[in-house]
């Protein structure tokens, strides 16, 4: 068995019951947040355009845009979540240390976005190696598969 196989199945295995209610609240804020830069584009972009390579502004708020509207509803329901959280894991780490770490903690001008974005990439590093759980999409799957597996 690969590392990752391992790592699954004893995620799978030791996954407390609470944290279905947080991936469910925590892919609603992610959808939120995609949905909040649609409509805020052009600051995403600005905010993006930091690094001096072309297009670099756009191409990044397009994948956040992308990987939040799309990431936040399948870990809503819990769908491929794994993968999800790993597409999504760049665009927290680059949110928390280039765009809310220099700003610092406890900022009240900055909404306290610091904090919010460490619990959101908390969130997706624990949905990564603990999966979705029992009440998921990817939780009957398995089982129809072990059902399957077993039956023929």
């Amino acid at each position: 068995m690969s590392v990752i196989s391992d790592v699954e199945k004893w995620g799978n295995a030791h996954r407390p019951g609470f944290l279905d209610f947080f991936r469910i609240i925590l892919g609603l804020f992610i959808t939120y947040k995609g949905l909040d830069f649609l409509t805020n584009m052009d600051e995403l972009e600005m905010t993006a355009s930091g690094i001096n390579v072309y297009f670099a502004g756009a191409t990044l708020a397009h994948y956040v845009v992308f990987a939040h509207i799309l990431g936040g509803p399948l870990l809503t329901v819990g769908l491929f979540t794994r993968a999800v959280c790993v597409i999504n894991l760049p665009v927290l780490i680059g949110a928390v240390v280039f765009v809310n770490a220099p700003k610092g903690f406890l900022s009240v001008g900055n909404h306290m976005e610091l904090e919010v974005s460490l619990l959101v990439l908390a969130g997706l590093l624990i949905f990564t190696v603990f999966g979705a759980g029992k009440f998921s999409i990817d939780a009957k799957r398995r089982r129809e598969a072990e059902a399957a597996q077993q039956a023929g």
